[in-house]
C-alpha cells in the first residue's frame, strides 16, 4: 500500500479523543490505590482502637488534612506532567504548602514544649514502623499511578515518576491516619513525611525505566 492510500484509509473513519482520558485513568487509580490501602490497612494493622473518641481530637483531622492536602497537589502535578509540554508552574507550590505548614506547627510545638520532652514529641511510640507502613500501603497507589502515566505521555520520567510516589504516599499516609495512634506535630512532621519520600524515591527511580515511551 502506498503512503497516501495508508493516511486516506486512517482518515476514513476518524475516532474522537477523549478529552478527559487522563484524568479518567488517575481517578481510577487513585480510588484502586485507596481501596487496596485500606485493604491492607485492615489486613496487616486494623483501625486504631477507640477511633471514635480519636475523631473528636482536632489533630487527628489536622493529620487527615496534611495528607489529603498534600494528595491534592501531588495529584496536579502528576496530572500536568503526563502531558508533553504542560509546565508544573505554582502547583509546585501547592505541593510544597502542606509540609510548610506542618513543619511550622512542629517547631512551634517544640520551642514550646519542655525541653525534656521535646525528643519524646518527635519519635512518639511508632517510630520505628510508621515510615515503612506508609511506603508499604501507598503501593498499591503507586501502581496504580504509573498504568496511568503509561496510558499518558510524559516526558520527564524520573520527574513523573516522583511525583507519583509522592501522591501515592500522601494517600497511603491518608489510609494509615486511621491505625496511627501518633497525633503530634513533630512525630508527623518528621515520620509521615519520611514515609512519603521513600514511595516518592522509589518513583522517581522507576520512572526513566517504566515510562520511557
Amino acid at each position: 500500500m502506498k503512503t497516501d492510500d495508508l493516511i486516506n484509509a486512517l482518515a476514513a473513519q476518524p475516532q474522537a479523543v477523549n478529552a478527559h482520558a487522563v484524568e479518567q485513568r488517575f481517578a481510577l487509580a487513585a480510588l484502586a490505590g485507596v481501596g487496596g490501602a485500606a485493604v491492607l490497612m485492615v489486613a496487616f494493622y486494623g483501625l486504631l482502637p477507640g477511633l471514635a473518641q480519636t475523631m473528636a481530637l482536632a489533630m487527628f483531622w489536622g493529620k487527615l488534612l496534611f495528607a489529603a492536602a498534600l494528595a491534592v497537589g501531588g495529584l496536579a502535578v502528576v496530572r500536568r506532567l503526563a502531558r508533553p509540554g504542560w509546565a508544573v508552574g505554582r502547583m509546585a507550590a501547592a505541593l510544597a504548602a502542606p509540609p510548610l505548614v506542618l513543619w511550622a506547627l512542629a517547631l512551634a510545638a517544640l520551642v514550646l514544649a519542655a525541653p525534656q520532652d521535646r525528643l519524646g514529641l518527635v519519635l512518639g511510640s511508632t517510630w520505628r514502623t510508621c515510615p515503612f507502613n506508609i511506603a508499604f500501603l501507598s503501593m498499591p497507589a503507586l501502581a496504580g499511578f504509573f498504568w496511568a502515566l503509561r496510558g499518558a505521555a510524559p516526558t520527564r520520567p524520573a520527574l513523573a515518576g516522583g511525583a507519583a510516589g509522592l501522591l501515592a504516599g500522601a494517600l497511603g499516609a491518608l489510609v494509615y491516619a486511621l491505625h496511627c495512634p501518633e497525633m503530634a506535630a513533630p512525630f508527623l512532621a518528621v515520620w509521615y513525611v519520611a514515609g512519603m519520600v521513600l514511595p516518592t524515591l522509589l518513583g522517581a527511580v522507576l520512572g526513566p525505566r517504566l515510562l520511557r515511551w
